[in-house]
């Protein structure tokens, strides 16, 4: 474990990366809409039962076969993003499996069966069930969803704030010592969050969008203008919400992931009373030369907000990448170390689980006692020692830099769409703006782009770590051939893209099909 992990190919490292980041951007277009729809289909079949018009439950029911196409195809990615774990990330799932693997058991066993049962009920069961019955197996398909996200982003938030575990020098792996620390995480419950209300966000652009459509073709009159009013609720709440979360958000990445912070605002020297970056010129394609220029180019701030996001204090102190690089005193009075201690002491700590494991097979068991104290004494570095060069450790910067604001930019032009949709909704002939509509179909894609927007600034800003501060990604791949993991990639690739097509292609029928209406007003 200690010795071969260096000694992987570059390029399988590389083709690991590209794979699963194509799984998982691939597997996110799927998920958001299936969570956003959750909830405004429900909100519809509870007007359903509320007012027992036959209206409600047609227009439910639209909407609950769209998500119905999103959801098999979500679950499909899904199953292989969690192979490729034990495919191409052995290393990983050995060291710290027992506590990764604990949220995705869940997940599949408790989360996944639920949706799966009431999914059925959901469309096969309207003329079988209740009114009520039904009304709650719509509710609890959305709810086995969101738990199912849940767990995952509990999987992902440990990685990027390891909590609730030991390491075994054993048995070389990291093991759970709390399983509610590792649940309840303040990180992992602001990721849940904040990532399934931008979902809700997602979901309610859909809906917006497609009832837009139809007003444009002068078809569906009350289904197009109700669910454009339920949509632009929903999607207004969410965007505030998404606001409030990310700031939240953004505080704990400064408080545990002071680089990531760092590459998202291009701070290359920090201090007191740090400006927020509203807009500078950092060159999309070329890490910049952060060690030698003061700062981005072009760079407008607001005074002093960064400070404050980050610490909730004007005139907090916020480290940039070069106190990051070279240590620096903390206004507390405790000294972080610069990357040449780090990886001093990551190398130690190797050296010590090395020394260890040999004193233990030759039984001398006061060597083993001196080198386990020495590995725990340096093991909160132990991953640095994997870090052959010190600019690995930080991210690429404008990634991060352009990604965050993408998010944020389109988050704020969320807000002002829907309540403009809502003011026309309530004070306008929402039939008329033809250009409103049009902006509405236009939205659809620019959703995808600021949720993507944002796990780029997750994982990249990560960089180049699988668990923040305790494995890098070079430590974390199979041992298998870079040739190989480029072929599933492609293979991946295509099968991706046609199921997409094939989702695409499924959409537009049924929305260009519309509802299923009845003859009844009631029921």
């Amino acid at each position: 474990m200690t010795h071969f992990l260096l000694n992987i190919d570059a390029g399988t490292i590389d083709w690991s990366r590209a794979q699963f980041a194509l799984t998982a951007i691939y597997h996110w277009l799927f998920v958001p809409l299936t969570l956003g729809l959750a909830v405004i289909m429900g909100i519809m079949e509870t007007c359903y039962y509320r007012t027992k018009k036959r209206f409600w439950k047609d227009t439910a029911r639209f909407w609950q076969k769209l998500f119905g196409i999103n959801f098999a195809m979500g679950v499909a990615t899904g199953i292989i993003l969690e192979f490729e774990f034990g495919t191409n990330w052995s290393n990983y799932s050995w060291l710290v499996g027992d506590i990764f693997g604990a949220p995705l058991a869940i997940e599949g066993i408790v989360a996944f069966f639920m949706e799966s049962t009431f999914v059925a009920v959901m469309y096969f069961g309207w003329n079988k069930v209740s009114r009520g019955f039904h009304l709650a197996s719509t509710w609890l398909t959305g709810l086995g969803a969101t738990i199912s996200a849940w767990w995952i982003l509990v999987a992902n938030a440990w990685m990027q704030c390891p909590v609730g575990c030991e390491f075994n020098a054993d048995t070389v792996r990291n093991e759970m010592v709390s399983f509610f620390d590792v649940a309840l995480s303040p990180f992992a419950v602001m990721k849940f969050c904040h990532t399934v209300i931008s979902a809700w966000i997602i979901g309610a652009i859909f809906v917006v969008a497609v009832s837009c459509w139809y007003l444009l073709k002068k078809r569906e009159r009350e289904m197009s203008l109700q669910s454009i009013r339920i949509a632009a609720i929903v999607g207004l709440v969410a965007s505030l919400l998404a606001a409030l979360t990310g700031d939240e958000s953004a505080y704990q990445v400064a408080q545990k992931q002071p680089m990531k912070l760092a590459a998202m605002e291009a701070l290359y020297d920090g201090g007191n009373d740090v400006s927020l970056t509203a807009v500078a010129w950092v060159n999309p394609f070329e890490q910049p030369d952060f060690m030698n220029e003061d700062e981005a180019p072009l760079r407008i701030g607001m005074p002093n907000m960064l400070s404050f996001l980050a610490t909730r204090d004007f005139h907090g102190y916020v480290p940039g990448i070069r106190q990051l690089w070279n240590g620096y005193t903390k206004e507390d009075g405790t000294v972080e170390p610069s990357f040449d201690e780090k990886i001093a002491a990551g190398k130690k700590a190797i050296a010590a689980l090395a020394a260890y494991r040999k004193a233990k097979a030759d039984g001398n068991e006061a060597e083993a006692q001196q080198q386990s104290k020495v590995l725990d004494e340096n093991f909160k570095y132990f991953g640095y020692g994997y870090i052959k060069d010190k600019a690995e450790l930080v991210p690429f910067i404008p990634i991060n830099f352009w990604a965050f604001r993408i998010m944020v930019g389109l988050g704020c032009l969320f807000i002002a769409f829907f309540a403009l949709v809502l003011f026309f909704s309530y004070k306008k002939d929402l039939t008329k703006p033809r250009w409103l509509h049009i902006c509405a179909i236009a939205l659809v894609p620019l959703g995808y782009i600021a949720s993507e927007s944002g796990w780029l600034v997750a994982e990249f800003g990560r960089q180049p770590w699988t668990i923040q501060d305790m494995l890098p990604v070079s430590a974390s791949v199979s041992d298998i051939s870079a040739g190989s993991v480029a072929l599933t990639f492609f293979i991946f690739l295509a099968l991706f893209t046609t199921m997409l097509a094939v989702e695409l292609n499924i959409m537009f029928k049924q929305i260009k099909k519309g509802p299923e209406h009845a003859v009844q007003d009631a029921e």
